[in-house]
Order: C-alpha cells, then structure tokens, then sequence
C-alpha cells in the first residue's frame, strides 16, 4: 500500500442537516447519529488500510466538536472542502492530494457496506495500471473514487472531465462519468476499472437493510 493516500469526504453531523431522508425514520438527532456511525466506519476502513495516510474533507462547521474528535481519535489532517458542486470538491480534493501521493482514493460516509477489502481492491487496480477506479453504487452513483499519476508521472491528464457536467444526486451519475471518459479515449477496463457494486445509505429502506446485515445498530426511538 506504499504511497496510497485515502481521503474521506464528511459533512458535520449537525442534527437535521445531515442525512435528511432518513429524518421520517429517525428524527433529526437519530439521522444525525447513523451519520457519525457511518463515518466513524470509513475512518477505521481507510485508516486499516493506509495508517499515516488518511485525510477527512469537511463540509460545513470544520470546528464541530465530533470531527475534531475523530482527527485526534485517527490521528490525521482535516481540511475544508472548497465551493461548489460535488464533482467541483471531488476533482480539486484528487488533484491536490496526487500532487504529493502516486495513488489516491476518496471515499463518503455513508456506505457501512464498503470494507478495507474493497479498498484494497480498488488501490490494486490503480496498481495494475488504471489511471482511475470507482465502485459503483446501486442507486446509479458510485461510493469510491480514485486516481493515480499517469505514466509520465505528471497531473495533468484527462481524468478531470469525469467530474465536468454530471447531474449528482441522481441514477445518471456512474452512466455519465462513464460517458465522460469514453469521450476522451479511455477505455473501459483498461485507463479505467470499476469494482463490484455496493450500496450506501440514503433513504429509510437502506438503513433498515444495513440494520439487517449487521452493519448499523437497530434504530433507536425516534425523537
């Protein structure tokens, strides 16, 4: 796992701003609490996977008091996210962090079902010469992204447009980036791979799937 750097994107679990579809089921204070559960999973996934080598990316209050927690708990760096769409913070948070690291992966908190296996995976086929790799969600996202330097070890390569003109937050998001890439020559399987297909937590339904397969605590009264 020499150079992989993981990169964990997080909102703060400020109770009724984070996790909103999930409030009917939960509430807003229990919506907030699978929130930091599930963070609190990718931080130990990416941290068994590249200890030393982990960064969370926050969005919103970046002095709130569980993130500063979770820094001195995992014992790495925190830094904002910039303005902008998703694929505006995504792209500048890769691009900044494959400056200093050959491989990067960057991943949410919301998807108790993605373990340091898939991780793994995913930072062997960087390793195997992808220049990027996802794992695609079933809602039509994907819950992983990564990249690598291209082979002249320079950044400036055509990965940005996988982020350029994608309607985030809906089924379209893996189909598009997809079309994307295949718009600038890349080919499937080759410049780039996508993993098996994982599910993250968005609506009540997942949250009681997750609760089924073991991977979040049963809900709590809702308040």
């Amino acid at each position: 796992m020499a150079d992989l750097h993981i990169a964990v994107f997080a909102k703060a679990p400020v109770s009724g701003q984070v996790k909103t579809r999930l409030i009917p089921l939960l509430g807003p204070a229990g919506a907030a609490a699978a929130h930091r559960r599930m963070l609190q999973h990718a931080l130990h996934i990416a941290v068994d996977t590249a200890a030393g080598n982990v960064s969370l990316w926050i969005s919103g209050a970046p002095d709130d008091p569980f993130l500063r927690e979770c820094c001195t708990r995992f014992d790495l760096p925190a830094h904002r996210q910039i303005e902008g769409d998703l694929g505006e913070r995504m792209a500048d948070c890769l691009h900044r962090l494959r400056l200093q690291h050959h491989r990067v992966l960057l991943i949410g908190s919301d998807c108790p079902a993605l373990s340091m296996a898939d991780l793994q995976m995913a930072d062997a086929a960087l390793q195997r010469g992808a220049r990027m790799v996802f794992t695609p969600a079933e809602d039509g996202g994907y819950v992983l992204v990564g990249c690598c330097r291209s082979p002249d070890n320079k950044t400036d390569d055509a990965y940005p447009h996988a982020f350029i003109d994608i309607a985030w937050s809906t089924d379209q998001v893996m189909a598009q980036t997809r079309d994307r890439l295949a718009a600038q020559g890349w080919r499937a399987e080759v410049e780039w791979a996508e993993m098996p297909m994982r599910w993250d937590v968005d609506e009540p339904a997942d949250y009681l799937r997750a609760v089924g397969a073991g991977l979040l605590p049963p809900m709590e009264s809702k308040k």
